[in-house]
């Protein structure tokens, strides 16, 4: 898989030591951090993790392992992990036992934040940690996130929208840091790639799953399939578009199989969260 390149800059010491002071409250009390194996989690799990270790105190990287997330996360999420020094563990959790999630209905994203979390706080009482932390960060607060509010119901804290630190920040910081996933491109829940009132079904998952491997194995780097009905849109970074006239005929004899009638590429390219517009 290939990654983003990003240009090597001095890390601004005044958003770590703003992290560091942030998330220092907490340590004493027991951090417990969702954790995905991305830039965002990675960056909060590194920086609480320099700081137990001065206090002889151990911080647990908790990923979801769900339904609706690809499953090769775990394994990349486990090495992160190990990188940081935490205390890694999966918390296997089936969302469609939520009756409210089964046809994916608009306001999911809430529906299952509030599942997820709700199980995490379990676990983190369990483990007597007194405070879960999660990797939202100032982006995700300009666009259609629904979860956010069940985070705050929950009294869940996100540092980085706290302290108003965006995306691109998060990836130098990641950088600047020696972190492995700075360039990791960003992921969501599979529910993310169907139309919203369409059921959430483990064939037509894994089908896409499967997908967005198989184009990262051709060298695109940022990829999301969304189905809407009977037709399959492909977003890919518009940079590649060239890569993809290249590769097309591979790309058509993939797809073909599947048997969805059109298979159809989106001239604006990636764009996060397209089946809210």
């Amino acid at each position: 898989m290939q990654y983003f390149v990003l240009p090597k800059k001095t890390m601004s010491s005044q958003i770590l030591q703003s992290l560091q002071k942030e998330i220092a409250h907490y340590i004493d009390g027991g951090i417990c951090i969702a954790f995905s194996g991305g830039v965002d989690s990675s960056v909060l799990l590194k920086i609480a993790c320099q700081l137990a270790q001065k206090k002889q105190k151990k911080i647990h990287a908790v990923l979801f392992d769900t339904f609706l997330h690809a499953k090769g996360d775990v394994i990349s999420a486990k090495e992160v992990a190990k990188e940081c020094g935490a205390v890694f563990s999966v918390l296997p959790i089936n969302e469609l036992e939520n009756p409210l999630l089964q046809n994916n209905p608009k306001d999911r994203c809430y529906q299952c934040k509030k599942f997820l979390f709700t199980k995490l706080l379990a676990f983190a009482k369990q483990n007597h940690c007194h405070t879960v932390l999660d990797g939202t960060n100032e982006d995700d607060l300009h666009v259609y996130r629904p979860g956010l509010k069940a985070l705050e119901e929950l009294h869940i804290v996100s540092p980085l929208a706290k302290l108003h630190i965006t995306k691109k920040q998060v990836r130098m910081l990641a950088q600047e840091m020696g972190l492995s996933v700075a360039c990791r491109p960003s992921n969501s829940c599979l529910a993310t790639r169907l139309a919203y009132g369409m059921a959430l079904d483990a064939a037509l998952l894994s089908k896409i799953e499967q997908g967005e491997l198989f184009l990262q194995q051709l060298g695109f780097y940022q990829i999301r399939l969304r189905i809407h009905e009977d037709i399959l849109r492909i977003e890919i970074s518009p940079e590649q578009m060239p890569l993809l006239a290249e590769k097309i005929e591979q790309v058509r004899a993939y797809f073909q199989k599947f048997g969805w009638k059109h298979t159809t590429v989106d001239l604006f390219g990636f764009r996060s969260g397209t089946m809210d517009l």
